[in-house]
């Protein structure tokens, strides 16, 4: 054969070979699932945009009452940014309208907290001037906010592009020991109540606070029983494991966590056991992956403990000079910065969740403006789209996110809602009034 033959017989047969690599190629391409086309970034963004988070636990009704005590004329939910001081050190609020907008938050329990310091009477009066506030707040802003109580009204405030905002009781004493006031305030619109904050009540033993009663009391049974009749989400965050697990004996509802972590992760008691994690799925219920530093990081909460026992170090040295002590705990400080939890230490509780109870019982509860700041890199309420791109990144699929952001927890309340449509023939459980001396 010719030599110039050969070398156009070789040129085309190389040509050949390459075009079947390229088609190869693009045939890999097409078939390869959309997934592993998209960035984590793709598909956190795919994912918030199908289910918007519905976020269990914030803060702003807190903020209202100590920067404004609820008078709030002059407060702007669309910039919360410069507000009256309440003595933190960041300032301003971590929660506004354009923010939670940016954030992707597409439905909210607004936490109606009062403190655990108030006697019950003071706290009952507390609660509704909270529900009050937070619903006044919601009226202001209709184009965005839709005050809701059901999942099906979640869900529709959520397709028409506002933020579904629901009401949460966050501490058994805002009820006084009255299954009455219970009943009222469910009317009012609360659609949780978290047990106990962080004391422990006549009723319910708290996870901070000395327990008193193994768990739940008589009383604290027929709370959670009657709360399942009403369809009121039970919040056993704040409980004590005791509570925990009688709460789960009582239930017949799915229970809530409404911002907590995985106590393997970060030993603190705020946060929730094995034990109780693994008793998740048969209930239904979800934990609410908490954004809170102390909870999320082991480190920051040695710290936090170390830097408890220098001051009570310094007190005890210089009981009569307190600037002694405050000197001596800011040079400690300089000396040992306290640590950042992060994004990723956030994605490491709703790993274990995952790992101990499954993809379906996971949600967020950030607990913004209940705490200074969030953690680095989701600061304030606009930081869930990077915690959703660090799950991405770690192999989440878009269909395990959109639960986690809003499928389950809609799934949740929707469960509390079907039990107490199946018992409404049931009568109310009654107590005697509170003060009668029976």
């Amino acid at each position: 054969m010719h030599a110039p033959l050969t070398r156009e017989i070789d040129d085309v047969t190389h040509y050949l070979s390459r075009l079947t690599l390229i088609a190869a190629a693009l045939f890999g391409l097409a078939a390869a699932p959309a997934s592993a086309q998209r960035t984590p970034q793709q598909v956190a963004e795919a994912a918030l945009k199908a289910a918007p988070v519905f976020d269990g636990h914030n803060d702003v009704p807190e903020q209202l009452r100590d920067r404004y005590r609820n008078v709030i004329a002059e407060f702007d939910f669309n910039d919360s940014s410069k507000v009256p001081s309440n003595g933190w050190a960041e300032g301003g609020m971590h929660t506004d309208i354009p923010r939670l907008r940016a954030g992707k938050v597409g439905g909210q329990f607004w936490s109606v907290y009062v403190s655990a310091s108030l006697d019950e009477p003071e706290a009952v009066v507390a609660v509704l001037e909270q529900i009050d506030v937070m619903k006044r707040v919601i009226a202001r802003y209709p184009r965005d906010l839709a005050f809701v109580t059901t999942a099906d009204g979640a869900a529709a405030a959520m397709k028409q592009g506002r933020i579904a905002s629901l009401l949460g009781m966050e501490g058994g004493n805002s009820i006084g020991e009255s299954l009455a006031v219970l009943r009222q305030t469910y009317d009012l619109g609360a659609r949780y109540l978290t047990l106990t904050h962080s004391k422990t009540l006549s009723w319910a033993d708290s996870a901070t606070d000395a327990p008193q009663h193994d768990g739940l009391t008589d009383f604290g049974h027929k709370v959670v029983r009657e709360m399942n009749r009403l369809g009121m989400l039970v919040d056993i965050s704040h409980v004590s494991e005791a509570t925990m697990m009688d709460v789960l004996d009582e239930a017949k509802a799915p229970v809530i966590f409404s911002h907590s972590g995985a106590r393997a992760v970060d030993g603190h008691p705020r946060n929730v056991p094995d034990s109780v994690l693994a008793r998740l799925p048969k209930n239904g219920g979800i934990v609410m992956a908490v954004g809170y530093p102390a909870f999320l990081s082991e480190d920051y909460r040695q710290w936090s403990a170390d830097n408890a026992a220098e001051t009570a170090r310094l007190n005890s040295l210089y009981p009569g000079d307190p600037k002694a002590v405050t000197d001596g705990v800011a040079a400690w400080v300089g000396a040992n910065p306290r640590p950042k939890a992060t994004v990723a230490q956030w994605v490491d509780h709703i790993d274990h969740i995952r790992k101990v109870a499954g993809i379906d019982h996971i949600g967020l509860g950030g607990d913004y403006d209940g705490m200074e700041i969030g953690p680095e890199g989701a600061e304030d309420v606009t930081g869930y789209p990077a915690l959703f791109t660090e799950l991405a990144r770690r192999g989440y699929s878009q269909a395990d996110l959109e639960k986690i952001a809003s499928r389950n927890v809609l799934r949740v309340l929707r469960g509390a809602e079907a039990y107490a449509g199946s018992v409404k023939g049931m009568a109310p459980i009654e107590t005697p009034a509170v003060g009668t001396g029976e």
